[in-house]
């Protein structure tokens, strides 16, 4: 039995879905691809190959196990796309929401379901239909519930677009005792550089009381100079436009000291490291290609 418990994004952790890069499949074709930055190294030739994501994540399974976190994995389903595990599904408190994903992606589901199936019944929740929602747009912050979202009129143009206003009102239903905030995401199909895919593409809180942020992913710029005065100016890391692109902002904490990084992140691993957070890098510059890295592929199911 598990019992899903969580409560921010920093807590020390100790029970992880970790993705799965195994039976990747073939670099898809460019029509397929779900997001502008894999659809640009496809075109470039660049696109990552499987035995380097495998080792990428095996790296992350071992940080995990040092930490002595339990790690549960997908099951392996053949030539299928499986390294997001965020994306999916998410906790709050002790409740485990299966996410309204792209249609195209719901075979990833069953590969959790041996997951799914020891959460007790009364604590799974599936959204209403209507309701799309990703967990990478999805950060419990104690009293808060923070939610990336696109709700202009053009969204089903948007293959980028992957929570809508439908879901920030159910999980608001869910959870009254929370307040839920949510923020508008720039997008764009075509150029990775002007596209948040998630919000934690472009933000993400870290320790107790700090941020990593990029201006240019928020769409309003008072929801962005909102979340800037909730954690304090000292204590944001403004990432640059290629410090976003390079997916500075998808690390993931194993404790509100501890945090994994990607080992290039030079200018952000030095900050966090003169702020006391001990850094375990990994290389994880492959998998980034595909506009996901650590946050994107681990789905946190306990922390204390």
């Amino acid at each position: 039995m598990i019992q899903p418990h969580i409560q921010n994004e920093t807590s020390r952790l100790r029970a992880v879905v970790l993705g799965t890069a195994e039976s990747n499949g073939p670099t898809p074709k460019l029509q397929d691809t779900y997001d502008p930055k894999s659809a640009e190294h496809i075109k470039a030739g660049t696109y990552p190959k499987e035995v380097d994501m495998v080792k990428e994540m095996e790296a992350v399974a071992e940080v995990l196990k040092k930490y002595d976190v339990k790690v549960y994995r997908p099951e392996i389903i053949k030539d299928y796309n499986q390294i997001f595990a965020r994306d999916i599904s998410f906790v709050i408190d002790d409740k485990f929401v299966f996410a309204n994903i792209l249609p195209d992606r719901d075979r990833e589901i069953e590969a959790v379901e041996h997951v799914w199936n020891q959460i007790p019944k009364e604590n799974r929740i599936t959204l209403p239909e209507e309701c799309h929602v990703e967990g990478g747009d999805v950060m419990p912050w104690n009293d808060y519930i923070f939610i990336g979202t696109y709700s202009g009129e053009d969204y089903s143009n948007y293959i980028t677009a992957r929570t809508n206003m439908d879901a920030v009102i159910a999980i608001q239903e869910l959870f009254p005792h929370k307040t839920v905030k949510s923020f508008e995401l720039r997008k764009s199909n075509t150029e990775p550089k002007d596209n948040a895919l998630h919000l934690d593409c472009c933000f993400q809180p870290i320790g107790k009381d700090k941020a990593i942020i990029h201006k240019n992913g928020f769409l309003v710029e008072s929801e962005y100079q909102w979340l800037a005065d909730f954690f304090g100016k000292e204590n944001v890391f403004e990432i640059t436009k290629e410090e976003m692109y390079n997916m500075n902002s998808n690390i993931f904490s194993i404790s509100e000291e501890v945090i994994i990084s990607e080992r290039n992140f030079t200018r952000l691993n030095t900050w966090l490291r003169d702020n006391g957070f001990t850094v375990e890098e990994v290389p994880y510059a492959e998998i980034a290609k595909q506009e996901g890295l650590l946050r994107c592929s681990t789905m946190p199911l306990i922390r204390d």
